[in-house]
């Protein structure tokens, strides 16, 4: 059983979710479950999300790479968490919903959520992550490996932690300077990392 912080619990309660979604799908907001978003992409639950925040522990001032970031509101969460000096970079490899999730960052702004050092960019093909711009203190993955990426584990800073869905379990990796270790904290479903 995972306990969830106060401060990631309040996160969520006021980065709303139903902002990050297509009207459609709006009033499902309060569900607990995964909420498609179009292009093969979901909207993770709620629960899991909080799950994935707790195991990240991002703190402020952190920058954050939020790879497969969909519909924003994990970039939005992270930018809350880090607040007021974290950054967070989003990283989408489906252009509709990197223009979507701009959209949604900017939703969120006009409610008063802190995401002025957040962004998303279209991921690029073949390359995971954003190595130039490395290295980043937390980075969480929100779609499944096959295997652990060396080259996103290449862009954790020393005394990083990186959130991974790997064959369907949840690692957790951290990075000290040369040594890397893992641990498996759960098992999840996670539409594939492309």
């Amino acid at each position: 059983m995972v306990t969830v912080p106060a401060r990631v619990t309040e996160a969520i309660a006021r980065v709303e979710r139903a902002w990050f979604l297509p009207r459609a799908v709006v009033p499902l907001a309060d569900w607990d479950a995964p909420l498609s978003i179009g292009h093969g992409a979901t909207c993770s639950q709620p629960t899991t999300v909080a799950h994935l925040l707790t195991h990240l522990d991002p703190q402020p001032g952190d920058r954050v790479l939020d790879v497969g970031s969909g519909s924003a509101w994990t970039t939005a969460l992270l930018a809350e968490l880090t607040a007021p000096h974290g950054e967070v970079l989003g990283v989408e490899i489906v252009p509709e919903l990197v223009e979507r999730g701009r959209a949604n960052l900017a939703r969120a702004a006009e409610h008063g959520i802190d995401v002025a050092r957040a962004r998303i960019e279209q991921a690029r093909p073949g390359v995971l992550g954003r190595p130039e711009a490395a290295p980043f203190a937390r980075i969480l993955v929100s779609a499944e490996a096959s295997e652990l990426p060396a080259e996103l584990v290449d862009q954790l800073a020393p005394g990083g932690r990186m959130v991974i869905p790997v064959r369907r379990r949840l690692v957790v990796v951290d990075r000290d300077d040369d040594q890397v270790r893992t641990r498996t904290v759960g098992e999840y479903r996670f539409v594939p990392l492309r």
